[in-house]
């Protein structure tokens, strides 16, 4: 009866050593994953920032040329406006004549 019984109560210690072994194998497989999963997900969103900045960058740029451009436009326009001008006075010192 003293072999049954110590048998039973290593097997008991060992169930408990192995599940407690196991479990805590596991919980250290899942904080390593999670920690991997949190790395890949904080890289994903500094590439994403950094695409953000990139464009508004790139915005900046486009606004200061869009100013540049229309300032041109500006300056053509009242350049063939008083070309119209002198075109309309041509013409009429030419009617005169």
């Amino acid at each position: 009866m003293e072999i049954t019984t110590i048998t039973a109560i290593v097997a008991a210690v060992s169930g408990v050593v192995l599940g407690w072994v196991t479990r805590t194998s596991a919980f250290k497989k899942d904080v390593a994953q999670e920690a991997g999963s949190g790395a890949a997900l904080r890289t994903d969103v500094e590439y994403i920032k950094r695409g953000v900045d990139d464009i508004r960058a790139d915005v900046r740029v486009q606004g200061q040329r869009t100013d540049v451009l229309s300032e041109r436009v500006t300056r053509v326009e009242e350049s063939a406006k008083q070309a119209h001008l002198r075109i309309s006075e041509i013409h009429k010192q030419r009617s005169e004549v």
